[in-house]
């Protein structure tokens, strides 16, 4: 079992208070000073980018967790961010495309381990549109960059468990319009 975030948290990060205890399973309260966090999600995006021959655009992850194994570009929103702006920025991050429109999809709870420290996400899927298609590059997370047809795609090459339930949603999704709702 991961370790629960709350438990970094010895201290009141209001007043340094040691009397910083368990509020709830999502909070801690400190009594001395009123103050009361609680450990939400982080926002992350995930980019689903298909060409005009129905291939989606995966990269091979340059850094750990789950290194050298496939992937979607994607990552953490910054502060001051829509899930939209942050999909776009990881995208000309990680490939130096250019999204012209992202389309939520769904999105799904997940566990990231980042820094030694497992990370409650809310991963957003998005379909994104870009300016082009063929004119692309391995940058950032990303350690290469291919199409692959998505009727060729194996779910299990990727190396996030969370990309893997989200591929699986969008594939049903995917079939199923293509294959004229049969």
């Amino acid at each position: 079992m991961d370790q629960h975030p709350l438990s970094l948290f010895k201290y009141c990060p209001k007043c340094g208070s040691p009397r910083f205890g368990i509020h709830n399973f999502k909070s801690k309260h400190c009594p001395d000073c009123g103050f009361t966090y609680y450990a939400n999600p982080s926002s992350a995006t995930v980019a689903l980018i298909l060409n005009e021959r129905d291939e989606l655009l995966v990269c091979r992850r340059a850094k750990d967790p789950a290194k050298g194994t496939l992937d979607l570009p994607g990552g953490f929103v910054d502060m001051d961010e829509t899930g939209e702006q942050g999909v776009a920025r990881e995208v000309k991050e990680e490939t130096g495309m250019e999204v012209t429109r992202a389309e939520y999809l769904f999105s799904l709870p997940n566990r990231y381990l980042y820094s030694s420290l497992t990370v409650h996400t809310l991963d957003m899927f998005y379909r994104c549109h870009v300016a082009d298609t063929r004119h692309f590059r391995a940058m950032d997370d990303a350690a290469e960059l291919r199409y692959v047809p998505v009727r060729e795609l194996c779910v299990d090459d990727f190396g996030l468990e969370s990309i893997r339930r989200g591929l699986r949603l969008f594939l049903d999704q995917f079939l199923h319009d293509t294959n004229g709702g049969r």
